[in-house]
């Protein structure tokens, strides 16, 4: 049995598996950066060991470092959280030789789920469907333009070994098709040292769901519903929510089915994620699957009942899943907003430095899961994620409603933050009629209409404070006429 877990991770995801070792009595071990020296986590773990230079390279990506960390303190078992070396086969293969216990699927299950070929290759094998595209490999880029006349454009040129949104490119033609696969190419080498392209056809007006599945080392696989992570920038998530506006119970159980074979297929242990396509008609086209915890594990969390790092603790000891599919039910409607540290108007790029006051939102119904404190300092050598705020509701309405009112309540000092284009977003007609798409930002002008909604915030900002100065303009008048003015009169007229 797990007695004490290190954490190859940092900031939110972190404290997130602390919290859940802490519930259970296991001892954690932190590990830190010399930028991570006063954080959060490392505090609250049970014990704390430094590992290298703000670099990744030199510190949370440095396999032998965490390797020798591991067994210097005692550990005996690791939770990679996401990113980092979450997803690097490599490193879970060398945690297996020196019988570390870790917490997600095999090295060799992993390595097979992070080769988009091969997995496609075992999803169609499955019959599970996936996008058209090329059968395997592109050799070069006149195999890429043939592929893509013959399917038609627009086309995806997709690096194997990406991830994350990552070495994709949208392709329009042969022009773009020869300085995208260039990039791409670039992109990958530079990202993991090597590069292998496909080509897929891009769907128009495509919602992206995935479905999060759990699978123990008995074989007994279930799919925990689904997520609708449509709203993105750059192929990357911003909003997420469950249950899906477009998905019924139906749907949900054929699915389903998809994602349990998906697992099978791949002999996947623990919990996952596998990635949907749902074409403007309906069709669901199998993408990917992410072979870890998701950062949008909590939305499914509070619509399950469910603790997802405890069920994968529970699944790495080796016990059976203490459910079946029919015994999970979806209650309620939840959402979450990933509150990054960027400049929406400068094409979301990071924003870095101290963050001197911050403000928490809390309340009924509502979690957010953040590394932040007044005085802490967002990073930038890493991810622009600050924080996971999810709110619950009986209804959809209910959820939307508290979200709003936590990204009202959300106070950063010091840097620039994604909340006022959440409140914009979760205005729209668009959104609450749950009209989505992963070009939901472009498609609905969204940069624009958060401009204008700015720009009347300012205004009224602007009315409110000129109308209180003519109010106590008018009251300082009175004291002077009337040494004892009603002042009950003037606190109702200030509001």
């Amino acid at each position: 049995m797990i007695e004490k877990v290190l954490i190859a991770n940092r900031g939110e995801i972190a404290l997130r598996v602390i919290k859940t070792c802490k519930a259970l009595g296991i001892k954690t071990v932190a590990v830190y950066s010399d930028e991570d020296y006063n954080s959060l986590h490392v505090k609250q773990a049970t014990e704390a060991y430094h590992i290298g230079e703000a670099a990744p390279a030199k510190s949370y990506l440095n396999q032998e470092k965490i390797l020798e960390t591991i067994l210097s303190s005692g550990a005996d078992a690791i939770h990679p959280g996401y990113g980092f070396l979450s997803e690097n086969s490599d490193f879970a293969s060398k945690c297996e030789k020196n019988k570390i216990n870790f917490i997600g699927p095999s090295a060799a299950s992993m390595e097979l789920c992070g080769d988009k070929m091969q997995c496609k290759a075992a999803m169609l094998k499955a019959k599970v469907p996936t996008v058209p595209g090329s059968p395997g490999l592109v050799k070069d880029v006149e195999e890429a333009l043939k592929i893509a006349n013959d399917i038609s454009y627009p086309v995806l040129l997709k690096s194997v070994f990406g991830g994350g949104g990552r070495g994709i490119r949208l392709v329009n033609n042969d022009k773009e098709l020869r300085e995208g696969f260039e990039t791409v190419t670039s992109e990958s080498i530079s990202a993991v040292g090597k590069s292998a392209i496909i080509v897929e056809k891009f769907l128009q007006k495509t919602r992206h769901i995935e479905y999060q599945m759990a699978r123990d080392k008995h074989g007994n696989a279930v799919h925990i519903f689904e997520r609708e992570c449509s709203i993105q920038r750059r192929n990357q998530k911003l909003i997420e929510q469950t249950p899906s506006p477009v998905v019924d119970q139906k749907t949900r159980d054929r699915i389903g089915e998809l994602v349990v074979k998906a697992s099978e297929a791949v002999d996947y242990t623990n919990l996952g994620t596998a990635e949907f396509l749902r074409a403007d008609n309906g069709e669901f086209y199998f993408i990917e699957i992410n072979a870890r915890l998701q950062v949008e594990h909590p939305i499914s969390e509070l619509v399950s009942g469910l603790d997802f790092v405890k069920l994968q603790l529970d699944i790495a000891n080796g016990e059976p899943l203490p459910f079946k599919q029919k015994d999970l039910k979806m209650n309620g409607y939840a959402i979450e907003c990933r509150i990054n540290a960027e400049d929406t108007f400068l094409d979301f790029a990071p924003s870095t430095g101290p963050v001197p006051d911050v403000t928490i939102p809390s309340g009924p119904s509502v979690r957010c899961d953040t590394y932040l404190y007044p005085g802490c300092t967002v990073s930038p050598f890493y991810d622009s994620l600050m924080a996971k705020l999810c709110t619950w509701g009986q209804t959809f309405e209910e959820s939307r409603t508290r979200m709003l009112n936590a990204l009202n309540d959300f106070y950063i000092q010091g840097v620039e933050t994604s909340i006022p284009l959440y409140k914009t977003i979760l205005n729209t007609d668009e959104y609450k009629s749950g009209s989505l798409s992963t070009d939901f930002l472009n498609r609905y002008k969204i940069i624009d209409r958060l401009k204008e909604d700015l720009k009347k915030e300012k205004i009224e900002k602007s009315d409110a404070a000129l109308a209180a100065a003519i109010i106590y303009s008018e009251y300082f008048k009175s004291r002077v006429q009337n040494s004892t003015p009603d002042n009950s009169n003037w606190k109702n007229k200030l509001g």
